[in-house]
């Protein structure tokens, strides 16, 4: 049977999204291997964050803050919970209503957990002039606010 002859199409490696899944891939999997090392994964890692800045927040407030459902932040908070990383209590003006907090351990986990945070930025980032890496971030941002994209990435 005779072939059909091919379009050409692009290799792969031609494409900016390629290069940009690429490294972020890397990235991302260096800082879970990191956070694994304290038992946290990214995901928890990034609510964990949201929560150090306040003294508690309503799960639907930290589900609209990082673009995630109000399901997920319930298994992210309980996983938590488990850990003895958060807790969850009764919100004082809303009885129906509950908020999260970091317990005291996860509070103090934090700024361990940024410095590997730190030190990942660092690993991968380092080699980059100031100007650089100001010109890449101002380059995704610009890509984020024109697709209006909303949801932190946490995996």
């Amino acid at each position: 049977m005779p072939r059909t002859p091919r379009q050409p199409i692009a290799d792969l490696t031609a494409h900016l999204g390629y290069w940009l899944r690429y490294v972020s891939n890397h990235v991302s999997k260096a800082f879970a291997h990191k956070l694994e090392a304290r038992e946290v994964t990214v995901a928890e890692w990034t609510l964990m964050r949201k929560l150090y800045d306040t003294d508690c927040l309503a799960p639907s407030r930290l589900a609209e803050q990082l673009g995630l459902t109000r399901g997920a932040i319930t298994k992210l908070a309980d996983r938590l919970i488990t850990k003895g990383l958060a807790t969850r209590t009764p919100d004082l003006r809303d009885a129906r209503a509950q908020t999260l907090a970091l317990s005291a351990r996860g509070r103090n986990l934090v700024p361990t957990l940024a410095a590997l945070a730190e030190q990942n930025e660092a690993e991968f980032f380092d080699h980059l002039s100031i100007k650089e890496r100001a010109t890449i971030e101002r380059v995704l941002r610009d890509i984020v606010r024109i697709r209006g994209l909303k949801s932190i990435p946490v995996e």
